[in-house]
């Protein structure tokens, strides 16, 4: 793929991907911007329009996610966006034009806020299911403390994961959005797409919320001949993006549930609960003065959850090889990863590896005095082993396979399992161990998603040229930001 966006420019440098061995693996990349050149790269603005950018798109993830269980991938967008809104700015206000690094800025700043989003909706809301409120300061620190890990245990694994197996880990999202910021640097990208499919999503939804041109979902009751059956369809423009997103097959897997659901159960349920002389639980009416919505409310999401659950241990199963495997080649990598802080090249500066046990240090306090986490000092130290773990898990794969294909799920419940269990061998198993143990996979879930999101980020600063350090610090300033406005 790095021969497709090899640069022309010849005061530039060409992308080649870097050997396996160093220092040969340095002295061998070039990326797009030489590591001699040093940039206008971290300044105020790019920081800014990242941050609003981040909170952007974190919104709109986390509706995506607690609505169909997806999340889009950030980084691109916002890199289209913003070559777009600098180029704006140059020809509004004479301003000097953005590089190529300051772009990349943005971008690493703004795809902090989906990362987590998607780790805040697939943990917290099982709180709710389990009868507990859903406090907005416990989900802004469960959110603060997973984004902050994910990107701690990234710097020192940067240079075994990005520089050592540029070969082998190439980090498609990571990759492609290169793509995109070498060529807006000549002047090939606009956000046109993103901006008419932003219009074209606007104008259906005001049709039928503004105006009431037509029904949002448009349902029809069969009535006593096919008792219980009935058809609906839900054409919100945000469903039919992420259909396209996550394909046919699965697209058809999730409407043939929706068909099974409607056609299937809860006529079924109509058919043999009717002769119920009592209320059947959870439900407090009798089956055959029910509706079919009252029948979904009451019965068939319950059936879908525990689907949901089953799904999740299966997940885990087939996925245990997989991040078994990625667990132990990121381990043995680990071992030359070496602290490059004080790096000769500008590209090989990461932030001090005291940084990232200090640190490690403070979220293992904050994790313990945290009161509304009800986590234990045991407790803690899990989040930073498991948190460890299933980082390099999640950006080897996220290398190999890309972030949609990334098993951020399983991890979790694989979290969740073990943490359950060792709770279970300690005695704990009391009502706040619950809150405990879900707050670790919660936890440990947001480090994994934003671990995979960071990757995808140095990978692009590793092709155009970026330093590692600055990168770190923006997506830190991203994280944070989008950490406190969690949707």
């Amino acid at each position: 793929m790095h021969d497709a966006i090899r640069p022309t420019d010849p005061q530039l440098a060409t992308l080649d991907r870097a050997p396996d061995a160093e220092p040969a693996a340095a002295a061998a990349h070039q990326p797009y911007v030489q590591a001699e050149r040093d940039m206008p790269e971290l300044t105020p603005v790019p920081i800014l329009v990242g941050v609003l950018l981040g909170i952007l798109f974190g919104a709109s993830s986390m509706y995506l996610v607690l609505k169909v269980g997806v999340t889009v991938s950030a980084s691109i967008p916002v890199a289209v966006l913003s070559i777009t809104i600098f180029r704006g700015l140059t020809r509004l206000l004479r301003v000097r034009r953005a590089t190529i690094l300051e772009n990349n800025i943005v971008q690493t700043t703004g795809s902090a806020g989906e990362s987590i989003a998607f780790g805040v909706g697939v943990t917290m809301p099982a709180l709710l299911i389990l009868g507990y409120d859903l406090e907005v300061g416990r989900v802004i620190l469960v959110s603060v403390l997973g984004g902050l890990l994910g990107i701690l245990m990234m710097i020192p694994l940067r240079r075994a994961l990005i520089v050592k197996e540029a070969k082998t880990l190439v980090y498609p999202e990571g990759t492609a959005c290169a793509e995109v910021l070498i060529s807006g640097e000549r002047g090939g990208t606009t956000a046109r797409t993103v901006f008419a499919g932003l219009g074209l999503g606007a104008l259906f939804a005001l049709g039928y919320k503004a105006f009431g041109l037509f029904k949002d979902i448009p349902e029809r009751i069969f009535g006593r001949w096919y008792d219980g059956g009935n058809i609906s369809l839900e054409v919100g423009p945000e469903l039919l993006g992420v259909g396209y997103i996550i394909g046919t097959r699965i697209a058809l897997v999730m409407g043939a549930g929706g068909i099974l659901s409607a056609l299937v159960l809860m006529p079924a349920i109509k058919l043999f609960g009717s002769t119920a002389t009592a209320p059947v639980y959870p439900a407090t009416q009798l089956i055959r003065d029910m509706t079919p919505d009252e029948i979904w409310h009451q019965y068939v999401l319950y059936i879908g959850a525990g689907a949901v659950a089953a799904g999740g241990v299966i997940s885990l199963a087939r996925s245990l090889p997989t991040i078994v495997g990625g667990a132990a080649r990121g381990l043995s990598n680990l071992a030359g990863a070496g602290a490059s802080a004080n790096g000769a090249l500008r590209t090989d500066r990461d932030l001090p590896r005291d940084f990232v046990w200090a640190g490690a240090l403070v979220l293992v306090v904050a994790c313990t005095l945290a009161p509304s986490l009800r986590i234990n000092a045991v407790g803690a130290v899990l989040i930073v082993l498991f948190g460890f773990l299933f980082v390099t898990v999640s950006s080897r794969l996220t290398g190999e396979v890309g972030s949609s294909s990334n098993p951020i799920s399983g991890m979790t419940v694989a979290t969740l399992l073990l943490t359950s269990l060792i709770f279970l061998a300690l005695g704990w198993v009391s009502a706040p161990y619950k809150v405990a143990a879900l707050s670790v996979a919660a936890v440990v879930c947001i480090a994994a998603s934003n671990g995979g999101t960071t990757s995808q980020d140095l990978k692009t600063g590793y092709l155009v040229g970026a330093t590692p350090s600055r990168q770190q610090i923006a997506i830190l300033a991203g994280t944070l930001s989008s950490a406190r406005n969690p949707g």
